[in-house]
């Protein structure tokens, strides 16, 4: 990255290669639209271009980077909002292609489709820091240099998102079998 900021773009490739599937996916979780997450990718490495003389060298490139997202995430979701769309956290169940059989592929569909609910209750702070965290491979010192809050903010933050979650998830499991 201190390449690109010195003016050698074609270093931008690299970056592009080495994390476009990161942060699709960190995206993809988010939106659960491929072309939405495809765009917003895009948008990320055109902040990168943009911006790149913001970029210190101090800390970790994916923290930045996935600082980035977030806001790119966030204008998206801002801009939808004012336009009026709906943008839902839906399935995960692109993470379960595994070969089951039909009840167990049929009882994995009910858990994640149960899990995406209770994950559409959440707020949005809440959802990225479990995204980040659990699906992203974050470290907590990471995401908290992103929220500019200490790593033991962060910790409690994801514990409470859990929990919240596990409760959400239990009542939304209840209703579903009464």
């Amino acid at each position: 990255m201190l390449k690109v900021k010195a003016g050698d773009i074609d270093r931008l490739g690299l970056l592009f290669e080495r994390y476009y599937r990161a942060l699709y996916s960190f995206f993809y979780r988010l939106t659960n639209k491929s072309e939405v997450s495809e765009d917003l990718v895009q948008n990320v490495f055109l902040r990168i271009l943009k911006y790149r003389h913001t970029y210190t060298g101090v800390g970790e490139f994916k923290t930045w980077i996935y600082h980035l997202a977030r806001n790119v995430h966030a204008d998206h979701y801002q801009k939808n909002k004012r336009l009026g769309f709906s943008d839902n956290f839906t399935e995960l169940e692109n993470s379960l292609r595994e070969d089951y059989n039909i009840e167990d592929q049929t009882r994995k569909e009910e858990e994640m489709h149960l899990l995406q609910a209770a994950l559409n209750k959440l707020d949005l702070e809440k959802k990225e820091i479990l995204i980040l965290s659990r699906f992203q491979g974050l470290k907590y010192r990471d995401i908290a240099e992103l929220y500019g809050c200490t790593e033991g903010a962060v910790k409690v933050r994801a514990f409470r998102a859990l929990e919240e979650l596990k409760s959400i998830y239990l009542k939304l499991e209840r209703q579903e079998i009464v």
